[in-house]
């Protein structure tokens, strides 16, 4: 949460607290009160920022379930009346993403070209693209919980891609976390209950190839943000002007795609038989589009330990809902499992804020040093 400053600007400084406990009864200057209020402001403003994030990616979890997961009606191109394409769901996200970065950069700077040219994006759209495609198409061989789970093991490509591309130094702890994040996913991964929780709403069962795409899933995320940031290196590159340009990319490789494997027609006879399919795609990229502007915002105005927490949260929620809408049946072996990734991950978070603060202390400190030196 983004802090509020508390001192002879406004709220209780240590004076002002000694004042009350001597005693002195006075009301507080009229900066206290405009410190309050600031904090009010910035704690509404938080909880919508928490709000937006559940609930647009909470319901995006749920559709997205729904749309790999839910038997329609079927038709001749797509017998078995399941969603043909899982690249047609990520060229949906693309397409309503993309008129929302316009939009914006329009607004902020007058026009859509970036400093970086456009053909630099391609390495991590094509990232990003497989990212998306592998989420969707894991879900027609393994549970949304599983894959829940397993997006947090993506710690261990991200540090790998690090570590290759930018020469990220990491300390041990880090590694140990990592660690302890691939022991949970593979606890909750082989506690499941073999005659009923490894199948997902369709009955299909968890497979190895639902692994491997979750595996392409993680890998090729880690890939994207580590490419994203050697772009910012060599660019000054906003948030929106680089979801612009990556989604340039990603929507004429997921066109191309769509073409060249031939689901572009299974696509449009399955969408015209059953129609709440298309509104499925529609709910899903919209709320992928409120989702990503909650992101920054809270990033922006918060910081990424905040934005960290609220995502956390959000994942353990999206578990229950899942495993209540859809069925799934989760073993004590899975709990635990999951406790021990969703607590490695708490302390992440808790270790990065005292680090933080730390630094922060120290900064202080040697600025006041500096001053009483510059003083005498």
């Amino acid at each position: 949460m983004k802090a509020v400053k508390v001192g002879t600007a406004g709220g209780f400084d240590d004076e002002e607290t000694g004042k009350r406990l001597l005693g002195d009864d006075r009301p507080p200057p009229m900066a206290s009160k405009s410190a309050l209020v600031t904090e009010k402001t910035e704690t509404v403003k938080l909880l919508i920022c928490f709000l937006g994030l559940q609930v647009s990616y909470l319901t995006w979890g749920v559709m997205q379930e729904r749309i790999m997961t839910t038997k329609m009606n079927p038709t001749p191109l797509v017998p078995d009346g399941m969603f043909p394409s899982a690249t047609f769901c990520v060229f949906s996200n693309r397409f309503l993403a993309i008129i929302v970065a316009a939009v914006v950069c329009v607004h902020q700077y007058g026009t859509v070209q970036t400093n970086a040219p456009l053909w630099y994006f391609t390495p991590c759209a094509l990232s990003n693209t497989l990212s998306s495609w592998g989420q969707y198409a894991a879900l027609k061989f393994v549970s949304f919980p599983l894959q829940v789970l397993f997006k947090s093991a993506k710690v261990i490509p991200v540090m790998l891609m690090g570590r290759f591309l930018n020469n990220t130094q990491y300390k041990f702890v880090d590694y140990a976390e990592a660690v302890a994040i691939t022991v949970g996913v593979a606890l909750f991964g082989l506690s499941r209950d073999k005659g009923a929780s490894s199948k997902g709403a369709d009955g299909v069962e968890t497979e190895l190839w639902g692994l491997m795409c979750l595996t392409l899933y993680i890998s090729s995320d880690a890939f994207t943000s580590q490419w994203q940031s050697r772009i910012n290196k060599h660019y000054e590159t906003s948030t929106y002007q680089m979801m612009f340009g990556v989604n340039c990319s990603a929507i004429i490789l997921t066109v191309s795609a769509l073409v060249l494997s031939g689901e572009l027609p299974a696509v449009i006879e399955f969408l015209g038989a059953n129609p709440g399919a298309i509104w499925n795609n529609v709910v899903t990229a919209i709320t992928s589009a409120t989702g990503q502007t909650f992101i920054f915002y809270t990033i922006k105005n918060f910081g990424p330990v905040a934005f960290t927490i609220i995502m956390t949260t959000r994942q353990m929620i999206s578990m229950i809902i899942s495993t209540i809408i859809f069925g799934h049946h989760i073993t004590f072996g899975s709990y635990c499992g999951a406790a021990i990734v969703f607590s490695t991950l708490f302390y992440g978070v808790y270790r990065k804020q005292q680090a933080k603060k730390a630094q922060a202390a120290a900064a202080a400190s040697g600025a006041n040093s500096a001053g009483s030196r510059g003083g005498h």
